[in-house]
């Protein structure tokens, strides 16, 4: 697949990291193939979220300095635990760029690092538009400093850590995959 010419540094961005990311099996193939198939169908707005077909979005899995814990943020419109992450935005130039934007100003955490590429594709319906949308989401990993101490935003009603191994009962399968992936597992 050639890359579309792009309206956007950032649509450019996402082709490039999806055309060079290797996904870990099937149905990650599967999804990078599609979000592919996405960004060419759409060039210009493709990442953006008045895109109604669907649109790319960025999230991370915040983990702690040990790595046994995961910031979740309770979502005040979901009303369920959730990795920390949204809607691309104008001034972002990267996919990475954008999950870790995501992550610092839902999370209130400076200095959060960056593990590199993507470590998991996920599409879910959502209601962005009023017949509802996918998100088709790319999956990052951040580390937080020692000692790092959350501030809820006002897109969250409750952040909060838990043990990488002791998510929230009713967390969904894409959480734990991600959070797995997340720690290596």
């Amino acid at each position: 697949m050639t890359a579309p010419s792009a309206t956007a540094p950032l649509h450019a961005d996402a082709f490039e990291v999806l055309s060079s990311w290797r996904a870990p099996d099937a149905d990650q193939e599967r999804l990078r193939r599609e979000f592919l198939a996405h960004l060419a169908e759409h060039p210009a707005d493709g990442m953006w979220r008045e895109c109604a077909e669907a649109h790319i979005t960025a999230s991370t899995a915040v983990l702690d300095a040990s790595r046994s814990r995961v910031l979740l943020t309770l979502h005040s419109k979901i009303k369920a635990w959730l990795q920390l992450g949204g809607h691309c935005e104008p001034g972002d130039a990267t996919l990475a760029g954008a999950a870790l934007r995501e992550a610092t100003e839902e999370s209130g955490i400076p200095g959060l690092r960056p593990l590199p590429g993507p470590v998991q594709l996920d599409r879910h319906r959502v209601r962005c538009h009023p017949r509802g949308t996918w998100h088709l989401d790319v999956q990052y990993v951040v580390i937080a400093p020692g000692g790092a101490r959350p501030v809820v935003s006002d897109e969250s009603d409750d952040l909060a850590w838990f043990p990488v191994d002791d998510l929230p009962a009713d967390s969904d399968d894409a959480l734990r995959r991600l959070v797995g992936r997340a720690i290596g597992g």
